[in-house]
């Protein structure tokens, strides 16, 4: 995973999702980064975050990246600026 923040300014930050746990009525994620920083970043999301995220991968766009299997076995390549 690639992370950017308007208040690190143009720093990224390289992590990967180390657990999801539930926590009262929100499922709590945590992200280990890895560089430049070592952090334990968590994020609460409720089900209205889980509801907007589904809506949003209905997308056709989105739907045609998961269903394509060429992109299960290859790199992912840099996004660029994001």
């Amino acid at each position: 995973m690639l992370f950017r923040s308007t208040g690190l300014g143009k720093t990224e930050l390289t992590g990967k999702i180390h657990d999801v746990v539930r926590q009262g009525d929100y499922l709590i994620m945590l992200v280990d980064t890895l560089e430049p920083v070592r952090w334990r970043i968590r994020a609460a999301v409720s089900l209205q975050d889980l509801a907007k995220l589904f809506r949003c991968v209905l997308k056709a766009s989105i739907i045609s990246f998961l269903l394509i299997p060429t992109h299960w076995f290859k790199d992912a390549k840099h996004p660029g600026e994001f």
